[in-house]
C-alpha cells in the first residue's frame, strides 16, 4: 500500500461518521444505504488527489459526501416516487434523550418535518444538526454563511409553525 493509500484508508476510518451519516440521511434501505457509501468511498478516492491537506478533511469529506447523496437521492426520487426517511441519522442524534412520551413523539414529528425538505435543505439540517458552525455549513455546501443562516432560519420557522398547528390538532 503506497503512502498516499494509506493516509485515505487513515483519514476514511477518522472521519467514518461522515460517511454513516450522510448515508442515512439520505437512505432508508439498507441496500441503498450501502451502494451509497460505496459511490461516496469511490469519488472520494477519485478526487484524494485534490484534497488540499491545508484544509480539513472534515469538510472536504462533508462537501464529496453530500453531493454524491443528492445526486443520489435526485436520480431515485426519479426512479422511486417517495420520500427516503432520516430516521436512523435523527435517532442517532437523540440518542441521549430519555424516550418515550411526548419527547419521541416530537421525534417523530421532526423526522417527518426532515423528510420533506429537498437534498439541499435536508443536507443543511444533516450539517446543523451534526454541531456544525454556520461557516463549516456554508464552506461545504458552497453557499454564503448569510445564506446558511436565511435557510435555517426559514426551516426552524417552517418547523415551529407546523408543530404548533399539531399541537392545536391533538
Amino acid at each position: 500500500m503506497s503512502t498516499n493509500d494509506a493516509e485515505f484508508v487513515r483519514l476514511l476510518e477518522d472521519h467514518k461518521k461522515i460517511l454513516y451519516r450522510v448515508v442515512n440521511g439520505y437512505c432508508n434501505n439498507p441496500s441503498d444505504r450501502q451502494d451509497l457509501a460505496q459511490d461516496i468511498v469511490v469519488q472520494l478516492w477519485k478526487a484524494f488527489d485534490r484534497f488540499d491537506d491545508r484544509k480539513r478533511f472534515s469538510t472536504w469529506m462533508y462537501r464529496v459526501a453530500l453531493n454524491v447523496a443528492i445526486s443520489f437521492y435526485r436520480s431515485e426520487s426519479r426512479r422511486v416516487k417517495s420520500t427516503v426517511p432520516v430516521e436512523d441519522y435523527v435517532l442517532e442524534i437523540a440518542a441521549e434523550e430519555p424516550s418515550g412520551g411526548r419527547a419521541e413523539e416530537n421525534l417523530r414529528q421532526l423526522e417527518r418535518y426532515i423528510e420533506q425538505l429537498d437534498g439541499l435543505n435536508r443536507a443543511l439540517m444533516i450539517l446543523y444538526l451534526d454541531g456544525n458552525q454556520y461557516e463549516t455549513i456554508a464552506e461545504i455546501l458552497g453557499i454564503t454563511v448569510t445564506n446558511v443562516a436565511t435557510k435555517l432560519s426559514r426551516i426552524k420557522q417552517r418547523f415551529r409553525r407546523e408543530f404548533e398547528e399539531s399541537q392545536t390538532k391533538d
